[in-house]
């Protein structure tokens, strides 16, 4: 990434190439407005006329001045170096070509635009021919300017590093000569973007000093660490020694304790069979139980059915013997 493509003017400039559809629409709308009552080529002309000329000849003798928003612009003498090399790539030959360019295109443009015009008569919001006309040529000179300054900003971005470094940067009381500035003049308009940090360089070589220092301390660290390199070792076999017996210390106490929790584990759930065997029994001998009165309640509901029969058979031989006596 080049370090200029930082600048905000740039992009903001080379944006306004978005309005370009819009002011194309407007244009057509003009010339669909009312019916003609001159030839064609009369009425594209005068259009044409109105919108190339007045941008053709700012960007051919005093270019826009990029670094300027609406009706407000920054003063030439708080412009950067950068900044006003940038202003002098603006006066190159490839710019002029690019000036000389869009015209045509815009030019072909508009006779596409009025061909299609009868089609927009319906819906243009626009009444009479010589309205519609004036609105075609502003919108016409619209699109020049908003063609041709992004024109000349790709121009400058597609610059060089080199290139940029070798141009001279304008001087700031010829810039309100040669350039078109418009507006008010000011001392900032957006806020300073800072460039980005330079590498650090790293020197090759150093001095014997310096060398001789390093080797020094080298040296003493050596000495240091093959003189506590003992103390070192001995700290460490200490160290494996606690370690070892803190484990076959703490290995039967967690065999003790997983054995003790196994035995509880067994004798609950032997308690728990118990009781469940116990619960069980007892369920069953209640089963039997109420079973034993069922049958002895079947048992005297039935006896009891056999007397009543009995005693109806009586009834019925004393019936008859009576009968038969009488």
């Amino acid at each position: 990434m080049r370090s200029f493509w930082s600048d905000p003017y740039l992009w903001i400039h080379l944006a306004g190439v978005a309005a370009l559809p819009i002011l194309l629409e407007i244009c057509l709308l003009g010339l669909a407005a009312g019916d003609p009552f001159l030839p064609a080529v009369l009425e594209l002309g005068l259009v044409a006329a109105v919108g190339i000329a007045p941008v053709f000849w700012m960007q051919w003798q005093r270019p826009f001045y990029i670094f300027s928003l609406l009706a407000i612009a920054l003063q030439p003498t708080q412009l950067s170096d950068e900044q006003r090399r940038l202003l002098r790539l603006f006066k190159t030959k490839e710019v002029r070509v690019l000036t000389a360019i869009a015209p045509v295109i815009l030019t072909i443009a508009l006779w596409q635009l009025y061909k299609l015009a009868p089609l927009a008569a319906e819906v243009t919001p626009f009444s009479g021919r010589l309205v519609g006309l004036l609105v075609a040529a502003i919108a016409f000179l619209g699109c020049n300017l908003f063609l041709q300054v992004p024109f000349s900003v790709v121009r400058v971005l597609l610059a060089g590093e080199a290139e940029l470094a070798a141009t001279d940067p304008y001087l700031p009381e010829q810039i309100g000569r040669d350039f078109t500035v418009l507006g008010l003049r000011v001392k900032q308009i957006l806020p300073a973007i800072a460039p980005p940090p330079p590498p650090i360089a790293v020197a090759d070589g150093s001095s014997s000093e310096p060398e001789t220092g390093a080797a020094a301390s080298t040296a003493i660290a050596t000495s240091d660490a093959g003189e506590s390199a003992p103390v070192v070792k001995e700290t460490i076999s200490e160290e494996v020694i606690l370690e070892k017996a803190i484990l076959e210390k703490a290995i039967p106490e967690e065999v003790s304790q997983s054995d003790a929790a196994t035995d509880a584990a067994t004798d609950t759930a032997t308690v728990t069979a118990a009781e469940e065997s116990g619960v069980e029994e007892a369920i069953a001998s209640e089963a039997v139980s109420q079973a034993e009165a069922a049958s002895v309640v079947e048992e005297q509901v039935a006896e009891e059915a056999i007397e009543e029969l009995l005693e109806g058979d009586r009834l019925t031989l004393n019936l008859v013997l009576s009968c038969l006596t009488v």
